[in-house]
């Protein structure tokens, strides 16, 4: 027999359990010896590009402005207002990428049956599988001191943009760094 109350209450906890499976992962810090209340407008800081880095295809300036713009309207709704690198409070950097992991081997000697043509067949075999390799996406945003340089707050979220364009990337940009704001000290 159907009961619409036990379906509804067994697809809501499935619902659950898959949007927070799907929750963005934030990472944050904040210097305990400094306050962000002292942050009333922010400036840029300066981009710092190692000569040594090889530029990555997943690099799109295009993101790079959306992840500023959302940025931009994160830190105006907490009430900062953009300033001059010479008259603002703290500077706000950002970066955004990705880190390769390599999790472990599969393999090792196996042994198991198959079939033949009209007769079962035994087999037995030694191998070594490729090491499962993938890459996380990640954006950060980190707050300094103006004056003194001083870290104040870092926060970084697990989100892949490579390769995204468009609409896709924008969306995906504004929900990382909603995200990363959820976790502004106060």
């Amino acid at each position: 027999m159907f009961h619409a109350r036990s379906f509804s209450v067994a697809a809501a906890v499935g619902l659950t359990t898959l949007l927070g499976a799907c929750a963005l992962q934030v990472r944050s810090d904040v210097n305990p010896r400094q306050s962000v209340a002292t942050c009333h407008s922010y400036a840029w800081a300066p981009e710092i590009r190692d000569p040594r880095a090889r530029q990555r295809e997943e690099a799109n300036p295009l993101n790079a402005e959306r992840l500023r713009a959302a940025i931009d309207s994160n830190l105006q709704g907490r009430g900062l207002r953009p300033a001059a690198p010479g008259a603002a409070d703290c500077m706000v950097g950002f970066e955004v990428g990705s880190h390769r992991y390599v999790d472990g081997f599969m393999g090792g000697p196996g042994w198991g049956w198959g079939v033949g043509w009209g007769w079962r067949r035994g087999y037995a075999g030694f191998g070594w599988d490729e090491p499962y390799v993938y890459r996380e996406g990640f954006i950060a945003v980190d707050l300094y001191d103006a004056k003194t340089h001083v870290p104040l707050w870092h926060a970084a979220v697990t989100q892949d943009i490579a390769g995204l364009t468009g609409s896709k990337a924008e969306e995906k940009i504004n929900a990382a760094v909603a995200a990363i704001f959820t976790k502004y000290p106060t």
